[in-house]
């Protein structure tokens, strides 16, 4: 039966590669869920899988084995185009990569998901996303004029933009300074407050971890 208070249901989600030895497990028979509103950060070792297991959720990934189902929705049960129409309306994603497109200005880059959704409004709303973000002065600065921060600040206001009830990030503050890194997350966790979204973290970070309400540890593609 699908739990209606649930954000996220993984069940019994395994993923497998081929690799020079045969087949190679990343992921095995993981299964946890996720209310609405609360905080979560995934936590383990390099190459425990931990990555792999946020690209399944979003649905970014296939799985081998198992499913996920996001507000009850199971989302392997879509084909490609109905996960990115459901990412469309329920989800952010920030990388720790940031992912922002180079040849398109901060502004621009925010304004993106809802003109995927044919918002009339997109340019107020990016505008006044970016500066509650702190950047209103930088609206048409391309990426690579930006610091570090700044473009993670940009990814969080695109993330948050279309207020999506879900927001997934990959380790946010993997290519950040710590001073950097603890204003980036500050910011996530009000904006999370603010709009009483579900936070599903990747971290290394123990006491980034801790601002959570819960955490679940991975071990060599296992949960602990």
């Amino acid at each position: 039966m699908p739990d209606p208070s649930a954000a996220i249901e993984a069940i019994r989600l395994s993923k497998r590669v081929a690799d020079a030895t045969g087949e190679l497990t990343i992921l095995q028979n993981v299964d946890f869920t996720v209310q609405r509103g609360e905080t979560l950060a995934i936590v383990g070792a390099s190459g425990s899988g931990k990555s792999t297991l946020l690209g399944l959720l979003a649905g970014l990934d296939t799985p081998s084995d198992g499913t996920v189902k996001l507000g009850g929705v199971d989302i392997f049960a879509l084909n490609e185009d109905g996960r990115a129409g459901l990412r469309q309306g329920k989800l952010g994603f920030v990388f720790q990569s940031f992912q922002l497109l180079a040849h398109l200005n901060a502004l621009e880059n925010v304004m993106l998901p809802l003109e995927l959704r044919r918002e009339e409004n997109a340019r107020e709303k990016a505008e006044k996303m970016l500066g509650r973000v702190g950047l209103s002065s930088r609206l048409k600065h391309y990426p690579k004029y930006l610091s570090g921060g700044e473009q993670q600040r940009v990814a969080l206001a695109r993330a948050f933009v279309t207020e999506p009830p879900l927001l997934l990030a990959d380790e946010p503050t993997g290519s950040l300074d710590a001073a950097t890194g603890d204003s980036v997350i500050q910011l996530m966790f009000e904006l999370n407050r603010e709009r009483g979204s579900t936070l599903v973290l990747v971290t290394h970070d123990p006491s980034i971890a801790a601002r959570c309400q819960r955490t679940i540890t991975i071990a060599a593609g296992r949960l602990i």
